[in-house]
């Protein structure tokens, strides 16, 4: 696996269903941003009270929130934020590249970046980048997606991480140990088996968003990461998913497809509207589940709420974990007339102060390094488990300009790939060309 530091390839938290929009009116990925010229932007940016416009996506909302609450209070230049529905956001996107009406600061789905940056959506701001002094510390996995030909025109935005929860409460009832989540696959389906088997009206052992490319990859890729396999090749144009560990996940939900309360009523046609709804609701005995979602998890358990347990998500190998290193990237739209001020709301954000004050302050996932070090001393031992899967160097964020049609897109092969294997008579190797044939187009 590779380090923090160093992961260049497969993501997100959770991506949209998206509407394909062409984007030829952008130009390439050789543009350097349009008419916005970033040569003589001072480090900091510029701060003289102009007004940003941010547009970033649903899902994210409260840490989108706290990041503009925080740089509002602090500074002169004010960002006005702007939240588009998940399922909205690729079309809107695509409307305003080719009516040259983007936002000055342009923030999506990690996985939707590369073919966002290879359609000239950004203002090249590799010189930025660079200049930052502690780059090294940063989630390079959106830095690297927002990479074209060398030049680099995103940061790291909001992180999120797939982890795997689970209910002590079911847990306690099974007869299970309700402090010791899954660490492996076959231990996911015993203990998801042994919650069906208490036969609760409306209670599951677990629950799959059969439906949603997004949350199917967030949710799978990383046991078959965590067993050293691949899900794509190095470039991003073949599917590498006809492996022994991915079959074996995907065994592991058609065996609790079959079984009795194995998965959650809905499961197979869940779109990921609804996706982590069930669990929260206490209905869910284990699964893997975004962090961004989990700080909600547990201000409901003070407030009477059921017991949650985290762990990171295993794979096939007891002991062996990853994640999937997803949520948003933010790059400077080509579209920006304020591209210094812009800047200013980049790099605070990378501050070590900044990743302080929005995220670890309010219990989620810094997209710096060392201040997951250093800044959680107190935090509750939950948030802990799921900084540790960043810290430890197994989670991958993937990379393909064509990954939104492969994975994420409404009838996707991957999709397909899924209702195969899990609620029909799969062929991995014929689904898994399928997946290829788009990649490589």
């Amino acid at each position: 696996m590779v380090s923090f530091n160093k992961v260049t390839r497969v993501i997100a938290g959770i991506a949209a269903t998206a509407l394909l929009i062409p984007m030829a009116a952008c130009g390439g990925g050789s543009s350097s941003g349009g008419s916005a010229a970033p040569a003589d932007i001072p480090a900091a940016g510029t701060d003289d009270g102009t007004e940003i416009t941010l547009w970033t996506r649903s899902p994210l909302e409260r840490q989108a929130k706290n990041a503009v609450k925080a740089y509002n209070a602090s500074h002169k230049n004010q960002v006005k934020l702007e939240i588009i529905p998940n399922d909205d956001m690729e079309g809107k996107v695509g409307g305003a590249s080719q009516t040259d009406s983007l936002p000055d600061i342009l923030a999506g789905d990690v996985v939707r970046i590369p073919y966002w940056a290879s359609e000239g959506i950004f203002t090249d701001i590799t010189k930025q980048i660079d200049g930052l002094d502690n780059k090294s510390d940063l989630q390079q996995g959106h830095i690297e997606a927002g990479t074209v030909d060398g030049k680099e025109y995103t940061l790291p935005f909001i992180t999120d991480v797939s982890v795997m929860v689970w209910n002590k409460n079911l847990y306690k009832e099974a007869g299970l140990d309700p402090e010791k989540g899954p660490s492996s696959i076959d231990e996911f389906v015993e203990q998801a088996k042994a919650v069906a088997a208490l036969n609760k009206d409306g209670v599951a052992g677990s629950y799959l968003a059969g439906q949603s490319g997004g949350a199917l990859v967030f949710d799978l890729f990383p046991s078959v990461w965590a067993d050293g396999e691949s899900v794509m090749n190095a470039d991003g144009t073949e599917a590498t998913l006809d492996n022994d560990s991915m079959k074996a996940v995907l065994d592991a939900y058609k065996e609790l497809a079959n079984t009795t309360n194995g998965l959650g009523a809905g499961s197979k046609e869940e779109t990921g509207a609804t996706w982590t709804a069930p669990f929260a609701n206490g209905n869910i005995g284990v699964m893997p589940y975004p962090n961004t979602s989990s700080t909600a998890l547990f201000e409901a358990e003070k407030d009477g709420g059921f017991e949650v347990g985290v762990t990171p998500i295993p794979g096939t190998k007891e002991g062996k974990t990853s994640t999937f290193l997803g949520g948003d990237a933010m790059g400077i739209s080509k579209d920006c007339k304020h591209v210094a001020q812009a800047w200013n709301f980049l790099a605070w954000l990378m501050s070590d102060d900044a990743q302080k004050e929005v995220f670890a302050a309010n219990g989620d996932t810094a997209s710096n390094i060392q201040t997951l070090k250093t800044a959680y001393d107190d935090a509750d031992p939950r948030v802990q488990t799921i900084n540790s899967v960043i810290i430890d160097g197994n989670g991958q964020t993937p990379k393909s300009a064509a990954f939104n049609e492969a994975f994420n897109a409404a009838g996707s092969p991957w999709q397909l790939l899924i209702q195969n294997a899990v609620w029909g008579d799969g062929d991995l190797k014929a689904d898994n060309q399928a997946i290829t044939d788009v990649l490589g187009q």
